[in-house]
């Protein structure tokens, strides 16, 4: 009975990780700074699954946080919003800015999950430990003002304090991994958050890989390598594409131009090839990052409903 009870987490883990899920990203704001509450997600949930030419395959989110805009602790009415959708969710949990946040976002998940019950617990696809934390904290991060980041250690330890916290709730069990860039995946010093998690969250923009050649035409090859690599390492945990796309506005990055035929260019060849049989959540149905607002990779306007483009695969 104890060896059963010891492979209880193990076998929830897997058959999680074992679906294959579809979806965006969603930030907790807007481009301007403004925040989003249930109505936004709400919103962008039903759009999601409703966009034309995609069969409504997009029923899955992926969060960078679990607390609401403009509180300290809240839960994100993204979670309220979910269950009224019927979208599953992949949980954020933001990790680089210190303990005291990281404890705030454990706080409001834990609330939602007793204040939401199985509603909510049934619709989680796992749960991520921070979001290309480590590339922030590489040399090349720093670099590139990438912004604050956290090292390995750290995310093993918040790794750690997830587990214990869940434990005993319906969320036990649930798969726990961490999302990166597959440089930050490979890097040697980063072999603890590796042998830490159930799953690798690859992101993957080969729009911006401008220490290799990158036009669109060289996108698929670029994808593709570097998906190869975050997956010599995973020693067989699931890699979920947790961000991938190309911009229709946007800066040249070395060869690389954003455009809108690029960026149905990019969604046919990798989009396509992914959906249905990897987990993947496309970047993005609409725009939310502050810091591009000269760049544009949403499928959708903010205040429009109609794709950009064609999204029959």
């Amino acid at each position: 009975m104890q060896f059963l009870q010891h492979l209880a987490p193990l076998w929830f883990a897997v058959t999680a990780a074992a679906q294959i899920y579809q979806g965006f990203n969603y930030d907790s704001v807007n481009p301007d700074g403004s925040c989003r509450g249930y109505p936004d997600f709400r919103g962008f949930f039903e759009r999601a699954k409703h966009l034309a030419g995609a069969e409504g395959n997009f029923t899955a989110a992926r969060l960078f946080t679990s607390i609401e805009c403009g509180t300290s602790a809240e839960p994100i009415s993204a979670f309220q919003a979910a269950i009224d959708t019927n979208t599953d969710i992949l949980i954020g949990l933001w990790a680089s800015s210190g303990r005291v946040v990281y404890g705030n976002e454990l706080d409001a998940l834990l609330t939602a999950t007793k204040l939401l019950g199985n509603a909510f617990t049934d619709r989680v696809i796992g749960i991520s430990v921070g979001s290309e934390d480590l590339f922030r904290s590489s040399a090349q991060g720093q670099a590139n003002d990438a912004g604050v980041g956290a090292v390995s250690a750290e995310i093993e330890g918040y790794i750690g304090w997830a587990r214990d916290w869940i434990r005993g709730t319906a969320l036990e069990g649930k798969p726990i991994g961490h999302v990166d860039t597959w440089p930050s995946w490979v890097a040697p010093e980063n072999a603890g958050v590796v042998s830490s998690v159930d799953f690798l969250g690859h992101n993957a923009f080969p729009y911006f890989e401008v220490t290799r050649a990158n036009t669109i035409e060289q996108a698929a090859d670029n994808f593709w390598s570097g998906l190869r690599q975050t997956e010599s390492v995973a020693a067989g945990k699931p890699v979920f594409i947790t961000e991938t796309g190309w911009p229709s506005m946007g800066p040249i990055q070395r060869d690389a131009v954003a455009f809108l035929d690029n960026a149905k260019d990019y969604y046919s060849q990798i989009g396509c090839a992914l959906f249905g049989q990897r987990t993947t959540f496309w970047y993005t149905l609409v725009d939310s990052n502050m810091t591009q607002k000269d760049m544009s990779f949403a499928l959708t306007p903010i205040d429009s409903a109609t794709p950009k483009f064609n999204l029959t695969c």
